[in-house]
This record gives C-alpha cells, structure tokens and sequence, in this order.
C-alpha cells in the first residue's frame, strides 16, 4: 500500500471521528485507539503493508515534529504559580526519585524475565518504556473537573522524562553497537552533561526572546494574525534544532522554549495554542495510525506470556510503586496519588526511541525486544485511554463529598 494512501486514510479518518469526538468521549473511546486499532485492520486486509525497515525514516521524522509540538504546546499551557507554602513539588520528585526508579525497576525485572537478553538490551527496553506520555489520556488532561494543579503536574513530567531518559539510552545503543569501547568515560560523561544543561538554555533563551519579539510585532502591527499561530510550530522547532547543533537535547528545549514562551498577550497566547493543539493532535492521531498499521502486525509475530508479563508488570508495578515511593511524606491524598502512579501510559515517546533504535541498528536481530515494546504500547493505548474518564468521574465524585 502507497503512503500517500495511507495519508488519505487518515485525512478521512480525522473528518469521521472529529465529527463524533465528544461522542466518543463520553463512551470512554480515546483518537488514539480507534487510529492504532483501524491501523491494525487495515494491515490484515492488504498484503502489501509498508515495510519497516523501509520506511523507518519517515515514520521516525513523523513522530519526532509530533512530539516537539505537543511538548510545546503542554508547557505553553502551564500557569506559571507560586505553589503555596508546604505544597510538595510533585513534578520534581517523579523526575528525580520516581524516573530513576521506573528504569531501575524495569531493569529488574526485564532481567528476571528474559533470561536470553542481554543486560544492555534489557536496560534499552526499559529505558525506552519509562517516558510517559500525557497525549494518551486526553479526556484526563482537558477535564474541567480535575484540579488544575493535578494536570500540570502530569505534564511537566510528561514533558521532561522523555528528554532526560534519551542519554541512556544513546549510552545503551552505544553499547550494542559496540561504539562505547571506543570513547572514554569522560566523554559520554560531557555528553550527558550537554544534553541536560545546553538543551534547556537554548530552549527558554528561543522561548522568552521568540515569545518577546513576536508580541512585540504583533503590537507594532506588523505581524498578521495568520503567523502569530504559526509561531507554534517555528519556536518549538527552532528550539530543539538550536539544541541539537550544540548537542543539546531537543525534545527538553521544545519543552523549555514553550514553559519560558514570552508572550503575555493573551490575545496571542491562545491563538498560538489552539493552532498548536490542532497540529499536534493530528500528527498524533497520524503517528498512532501508523503505528497499528506498520509496527504492531510485524512485532506481534515475536509476542509470546513473557512479554505479555512483561508489559502489564511495565504499566502497574513497574511505574506505581516508584511513584508511591517519590511521594514518600506529602501531604498528597492517597486518591491523588493513585492518579499519578496510574496515569503514566507509553506512547509517542517509546515510539520515537524506538524507530531511533531500528534505524541505528536495524530490526533483524532485536526483533523480540522491538515486539515487547510495541506491545506495552499498545496495551497502554487500551488500558490508559478507556480509564482516562472513569478517573475523572471517580476524583469528582470524592471532590463534591469534600
């Protein structure tokens, strides 16, 4: 099948199921799943679905401008409040205690499990399933019944793990290509270092002065309308391409560039945002399609209990209990703790390594960790998109009693 085919399918997929959006909604039916899903039916009904191998690029590049904008557009909207005194900084400690942990954690059992795999494989794949992705839960993240505080917790993190998790694993890619014997520690050391301090200055420095001069332009009247939306897509990729020439981290710049966006005019703000939620929930909703139709029908023929086992131990234990632990001595209720453990699905971001990983190293020969990974995703797409609503219904319920 032709990609331009699968374009078209897609466009006409967006017109049916935007116009039935809120209906599916409200039936616990996320975009997500009908794309990934009407993907997968469709590879079973032609005999020539695309190849992998083949095109890895562009699926890889797809999903690459899809997360940059998201991560954008999820820190533009984030209200920049002081927290009130003896408020725990959630976003901190799921980055610094419950990140680690996650890996670590999924590194365990990754080595009690598959006893054939190498450790450096091991560590790839739990790497790869750490980063979550917030897209996944939308009915979530845009309900007007969930405090706002609990929101923009989930998307710092969201934001943030998927550009501090990509050092280990470039480390972990390195070591199965067999690169790492050939550069000293104190390299990779100054490489790590690069990618967590350069990224984020090149992003807020995009960010604040992009934001700046824009509205500056646009009070002058010298900017139509028409272009200060299109700021949503220039910004966020001018900050992660800055970040890479200096070898920073691109995906964290996106997200900086957009936390630090200096625009105040509210006017302009919400132009470039709805213009931005719209690209980045199409290119979503493209990336998930793509998924079902290319990657799930070639990794399944590789699944098998283990890493059925695997994945579902990836989505609850593997995540919950290291957030349970980072919140350790908060005052959080333990209601809004379960949604943090909970709500932490595997989408755009694992996809993205993923593809990164194939196309440095290939697919013959890593075929069941590929498998794995496509299958925790996959089950994430169910699992967080059909209780996405159900946990909003449950939190206001317990909110209207207190």
């Amino acid at each position: 099948m032709d990609l331009h085919i699968i374009i078209l399918v897609c466009a006409l997929l967006m017109m049916v199921y935007g116009s039935v959006s809120r209906l599916c909604d409200n039936y616990f039916v996320t975009g997500p799943m009908i794309f990934a899903f009407i993907g997968i039916a469709l590879s079973h009904s032609v005999d020539d679905y695309l190849g992998l191998a083949s095109h890895t690029d562009v699926i890889k590049f797809i999903a690459e401008i899809t997360l940059i904008i998201v991560l954008f557009i999820d820190a533009s909207e984030i209200k920049h409040k002081k927290p009130s005194p003896g408020t725990p900084k959630v976003p901190l400690r799921l980055l610094a205690i419950g990140l680690p942990l996650t890996a670590i954690a999924g590194i365990a059992f990754g080595f009690i499990i598959f006893e054939s795999l190498s450790i450096a494989t091991i560590a790839l794949v739990a790497f790869m399933l750490t980063p979550t992705d917030a897209a996944l839960g939308q009915p979530l993240i845009k309900s007007e019944e969930l405090p706002e505080h609990i929101k923009q917790n989930i998307s710092v993190e969201s934001g943030l793990n998927d550009g501090l998790i990509l050092p280990p694993i470039i480390i972990c890619i390195a070591v199965l290509s067999g690169e790492i014997g050939n550069s000293s520690d104190t390299t990779w050391a100054m490489f790590i270092a690069t990618q967590l301090i350069l990224g984020p200055i090149v992003g807020a420095s995009v960010g604040w002065l992009g934001g700046r001069f824009v509205e500056h332009a646009v009070h002058k009247k010298w900017m139509a309308p028409l272009y200060q939306s299109i700021c949503a897509l220039a910004l966020p990729l001018l900050a992660y391409s800055g970040a890479e020439m200096v070898e920073g981290n691109g995906f964290i710049a996106a997200f900086v560039c957009g936390y630090f966006f200096g625009v105040r005019d509210h006017g302009v703000r919400i132009k470039v945002q709805q213009f931005g939620e719209a690209e980045g929930q199409q290119l979503t909703l493209f990336v998930f399609l793509l998924f079902g139709f290319v990657m799930v029908p070639i990794a399944s023929e590789y699944w098998d209990l283990k890493a059925l086992g695997y994945a579902i131990l990836s989505l609850t234990i593997v995540r919950m209990i290291p957030v349970f632990l980072s919140l350790l001595g908060t005052k959080l209720s333990w209601r809004e703790q379960v949604i943090y453990a909970w709500f932490g699905p595997r989408g755009i971001a694992s996809i993205l390594y993923l593809l990164m990983f194939i196309s440095m190293l290939g697919f013959e020969g890593h075929q069941y960790p590929v498998g794995v990974i496509v299958l925790t995703v996959l089950l994430s797409i169910v699992l967080h998109g059909v209780s996405a609503l159900p946990i909003v219904k449950w939190y206001e319920r317990y909110a209207s009693r207190h």
